[in-house]
């Protein structure tokens, strides 16, 4: 039986934990290669030596706020494997605070990995897809927090609802090449971020959410998996809720 992406290559950015790591652990198991890129190195060189990946990654040290390392990024990905058939934009941080607290550098700094990465990330992936037969698949990690908002998120809510709109203008744009562009949209999932909330801030989360329970980072690379390849060929500009329920 033939793997859903047999034979493809795809880029995963912060792919060194978490949701990152969980969607190239999906893509592997089904036929992909992958390159794991993240702001740390070390650890994407270390996550790309896992056993489950079975030889089949490679990681490489990139900062997708910075177009040079999008670029290089780009040419690693085509040397080594000789094109970029799926994109995933996974690379996010936080700074938390309230807009009281909150400084002009925690703010841009959110933007500039969540948005800005984003939208470099696009791009690029868009113009190497753009001139293959089969175009590609680019995915978009979003967030509840920027369809709902949250507190102490004025930063992170802004840059999650503008990957929203990134995704379904960049789907506008590039679809006549057979590019598709789509968005997952995860809730309260157990990664190393929603590690350091406080058992009782974790609790009053849980409760907020129908299906009663924080989601994996396997239930979120499942959805990317599924609008990485055929099975989602005529799905674009869309966005999947990964949020056990959660709308408000």
């Amino acid at each position: 039986m033939k793997q859903l992406l047999e034979g493809r290559t795809a880029v995963v950015t912060g792919g060194a934990r978490g949701i990152g790591f969980a969607v190239a652990e999906a893509f592997v198991a089904e036929g992909a290669n992958v390159v794991l890129a993240d702001v740390d190195g070390a650890a994407a060189a270390t996550a790309a030596d896992a056993p489950q990946l079975g030889g089949r990654a490679i990681g490489i040290a990139c900062d997708v706020s910075r177009s040079n390392d999008i670029e290089n990024l780009v040419t690693v990905a085509l040397k080594k494997f000789g094109a970029v058939h799926v994109w995933v934009n996974n690379a996010g941080i936080t700074r938390d605070a309230t807009m009281r607290k909150m400084t002009e550098s925690m703010f841009d700094e959110v933007i500039a990995v969540h948005l800005r990465g984003s939208w470099l990330g696009t791009r690029a992936a868009a113009a190497v897809m753009r001139d293959q037969p089969d175009g590609g698949a680019i995915v978009n990690l979003s967030s509840i927090s920027g369809k709902v908002g949250m507190l102490g998120q004025t930063n992170y809510s802004s840059a999650k609802a503008g990957i929203v709109g990134l995704t379904k203008a960049a789907a506008k744009e590039v679809g006549f090449a057979g590019v598709r562009v789509n968005a997952v949209m995860p809730g309260l999932i157990r990664t190393d971020m929603t590690a350091v909330l406080r058992d009782d801030i974790l609790a009053d989360k849980i409760r907020e959410i129908p299906l009663g329970r924080a989601g994996e980072a396997e239930e979120v690379a499942q959805a990317v998996l599924f609008l990485a390849s055929d099975m989602s060929s005529y799905t674009t500009g869309n966005v999947i809720e990964v949020a056990g329920g959660r709308h408000t």
